[in-house]
């Protein structure tokens, strides 16, 4: 496979051809190809136009649609699945990849989105059908096909500064497959070029987080308002009053921290301001601060700001502003927001958030917090910290309705931040091109070895008019968004619970290796090892039950005679191990797994209700024989998860009672959730994403 992101390797340019085609359409007043016009462009492509009356099909053989289309969020997507009448149908009606499938062009080449396409049912028939003729499999011309029309793609691609004209869409559909390929219709639009966006200058996201000045604008002197609330949160999170400055005339001091009249009178720049004014005072307010060049990033607290139709236009001047002040010298101040609860910042000691700090408790859960969550909305990492805690970002930003810095902004600046292993987003929408920068940025963060696990909301019209409503975002097609960001390298959740399961598990097991996809299953519980097995396969990855070496069999043997199990269990992988089985015969047997060569990766149920198991805080029947005592899985466990590069996955399936020895094994590290189905299904996806994550940078050091 080549690299995703370079040109495509000895694809013929249709440029030249092409561009007449379009030059001749666009001199008559069109936006659209006659099929004429269609039948030139596709033999430039070395494709053939059916005439008006349709050849007659193989029995049997699939009509497949290959497409072009320049989408709003992500510039010029490939995609290619179902043709004819089976393109009507709701994707929803498959599984994922199966009716179509989808990559960005630019990070994708022929050879990646054959692969990709393989796993469509239009191939899988177009295979079968071969292989009953004993014909050749259709990949030599599909490849060929895909080459071209990738090179097609980036000749007039948006943000081609080369091109006089912006393809918008070329749909084929049907193809017929066989020792060529035949498209018995097409259609295609184009229109003029569109500007983008000029680059946020993203190096003063450093200013963003690590301030070493502060100033808010919108204190009240009287009253406890949003202002007011976010000084106290700076000051109760450890920032020091003498680096903040209060921007309120007529008021010397406020709960000890000095005020200044305007923005004119500071004495120095600002490293960070604060704007929790009302929405109605911003425009003004950001003209003054581009103007006095007073600040190098600046925080939108105010909610509403194109959020309401009667919004929309002044909002949109108002981002055209600040747009236009980054062609300045030093790029002009960066904003997040608006409608921002703003950012938990620990490196740089300050919590901007305006809830106050008794409602949120947020206590160290790692010894080295290692991940930033990214979210338009604050209150979805409100709700997800204080149900995880053991989640505990290093930082958290909410980027509200991205009226200047995006999630790839984020992402292209968090991505060389070494510290930085997981990154955990939740997405609602893009502006115009701003997916194409997340994804192109996603791609650039798993090739430096980072993980991102995304969430996006608005997937039924109902859920996309609420999006809306709260940040001003567009949400685009779920299957087109979930297929893009995956094969960009994200981790894609399907809901808030598998993204805090997926966000959690990336952390917890980023520094372990992925040998493989066999898995070893152990619990005391026999329904328990066989949700285990039963839990092994996602949409399209599967783990599979590792075979146990005949030495492995012979030292778990050895360890149930031991605890005098030898005669109730038979060694087989899933195992039940009984519920007689104590703390150290789970490890034991746990560790023995892990050390077959045969088994990558080991999800072990913890049986907290078993008797012979210390798992209560306080045992009243059995005074220390609780997690206390020094041979309860609370002691044991950390040091064989850290002596083991194979995942680990604890399952400590019980009520309330429980709690106690969950909490003391994550927070010491130990990958741990609380039913086996969830974990083990988190595994598999996050296996996955590792191996495909793998074999992107392997494509990228081969080339």
């Amino acid at each position: 496979m080549q690299s995703p992101t370079d040109p495509v390797s000895g694809a013929a340019s249709p440029r030249s051809g092409a561009a007449a085609i379009f030059a001749q359409a666009a001199a008559a007043g069109r936006d659209a190809l006659s099929r004429a016009e269609l039948g030139a462009l596709l033999s430039g492509l070395a494709l053939e136009l059916g005439g008006e009356v349709a050849p007659k099909p193989k029995a049997d053989a699939p009509d497949v649609r290959i497409s072009l289309n320049n989408t709003r969020e992500f510039g010029m997507v490939l995609s290619a699945g179902f043709g004819g009448l089976d393109a009507e149908l709701d994707e929803s009606n498959y599984r994922k990849d199966r009716a179509s499938v989808y990559a960005a062009v630019e990070l994708t080449d022929a050879d990646d989105f054959l692969e990709l396409f393989k796993r469509t049912l239009a191939y899988q028939k177009l295979s079968s059908l071969a292989k009953r003729e004993g014909s050749p499999q259709p990949d030599a011309q599909l490849r060929d096909c895909f080459q071209r029309l990738l090179a097609l793609a980036r000749d007039y691609a948006p943000g081609n500064s080369a091109a006089a004209i912006m393809l918008q869409a070329l749909e084929l559909d049907p193809v017929q497959v066989g020792k060529k390929l035949v498209v018995l219709d097409a259609r295609c639009t184009f229109g003029a070029p569109v500007t983008a966006r000029l680059g946020r200058p993203i190096h003063k996201i450093d200013k963003l987080l690590h301030p070493a000045s502060i100033g808010i604008i919108g204190v009240s002197a009287g009253s406890m308002n949003f202002g007011r609330i976010i000084l106290r949160n700076l000051m109760g999170s450890g920032y020091s009053k003498e680096r903040l400055t209060i921007i309120r005339p007529g008021e010397k001091e406020i709960d000890g921290v000095r005020c200044v009249e305007s923005l004119k009178t500071l004495e120095h720049k600002l490293d960070l301001l604060i704007v929790a004014v009302a929405a109605s005072a911003v425009y003004a307010l950001v003209d003054e601060i581009i103007e006095t060049d007073s600040v190098e990033s600046v925080m939108l607290i105010p909610g509403s700001l194109g959020e309401t139709k009667k919004s929309r236009e002044p909002a949109a001047a108002l981002a055209q502003r600040i747009n236009a002040a980054h062609a300045s010298v030093g790029g002009g101040p960066i904003f997040l927001g608006a409608n921002c609860l703003g950012v938990v910042s620990h490196p740089g000691s300050y919590d901007s958030w305006f809830i106050p700090l008794e409602r949120l408790p947020k206590p160290q859960k790692k010894k080295e917090r290692n991940s930033v969550m990214l979210s338009q909305s604050g209150a979805f990492m409100i709700t997800r910290l204080s149900q995880s805690p053991w989640l505990d970002p290093r930082y958290m930003l909410a980027l509200g309705n991205q009226t200047d810095l995006t999630h790839g902004d984020m992402l292209n600046f968090f991505c060389e931040r070494p510290e930085i292993e997981t990154i955990g987003i939740y997405v609602e929408g893009f502006k115009d091109l701003d997916g194409l920068d997340f994804v192109k940025a996603v791609r650039k963060a798993v090739l430096k070895g980072k993980q991102v696990v995304v969430y996006k909301s608005g997937k039924t019209a109902p859920g996309a008019g609420g999006v809306m409503g709260h940040t001003a975002s567009i949400a685009g097609g779920p299957t087109l968004f979930e297929s893009v960001v995956r094969q960009a390298g994200a981790i894609v959740a399907e809901d808030f619970t598998s993204f805090d399961d997926l966000f959690y598990i990336a952390g917890a097991l980023h520094l372990k290796k992925i040998h493989g996809k066999r898995l070893g299953a152990i619990s005391g519980a026999g329904f328990e090892a066989v949700g285990m097995a039963d839990s092994i396969e996602s949409d399209h990855f599967s783990m599979e039950m590792g075979e146990l070496e005949p030495a492995t069999v012979k030292r778990v043997e050895e360890i149930l005679a031991v605890k005098k199990l030898d005669a109730l269990v038979e060694v087989r992988n899933p195992i039940d191990i009984n519920p007689g089985a104590d703390d150290e015969a789970h490890l034991q047997i746990t560790e023995a797994f892990l050390q077959d060569p045969n088994i990558d990766a080991v999800v072990v149920g913890l049986d907290p209700t078993a008797p012979s198991v210390r798992a209560l805080a306080e045992s009243k029947l059995r005074p220390g024989y609780d997690i206390s005592d020094p041979k309860s899985t609370v002691h044991l466990m950390p040091p064989i998860v850290d002596r083991n590069d194979k995942p680990i996955v604890g399952i400590v399936d019980g009520g309330k009672l429980y709690d106690a020895m969950s909490a003391a094994l994550m927070d010491q590290g130990v990958c741990v959730f609380r039913n086996s189905a969830r974990g083990t299904r988190a595994l598999v996806r996050y296996c996955e994403a590792r191996r495909y994550a793998e074999s992107l940078r392997q494509c990228q050091a081969r080339n």
